[in-house]
């Protein structure tokens, strides 16, 4: 295993433990989803210059900007849930009460 390879999985792992241990607030679980979404950009990107697939080249970039759209996604609903529920810890958000 290259170096490259053992960061872009150390990336990965690092943010789905974030994301399954220190899910306090809604922000910090965001952050560990983009982190994650971030280091499988790295990776398809790595993976396709080292195969040389010209054909695909562009899927990095889609995967980059369903990516941006999480993220944007993430945060409306954060500040929806602020403004509704006044906080955005996680525990205290019940969808039943919706």
């Amino acid at each position: 295993m290259t170096l490259t390879h053992f960061s872009f999985c150390t990336a990965f792992i690092l943010g789905l433990t974030g994301l399954a241990f220190h899910r306090t607030h809604f922000l910090s679980a965001l952050l560990c989803l983009e982190g994650m979404m971030l280091s499988l950009y790295v990776g398809l990107s790595l993976w396709s210059n080292m195969n040389q697939l010209h054909t695909f080249a562009m899927v990095p970039m889609l995967v980059l900007t369903l990516s941006a759209c999480e993220a944007g996604t993430g945060l409306a609903l954060m500040v929806a849930t602020t403004r509704t529920h006044g906080t955005d810890k996680l525990h205290n958000l019940n969808l039943l009460q919706c």
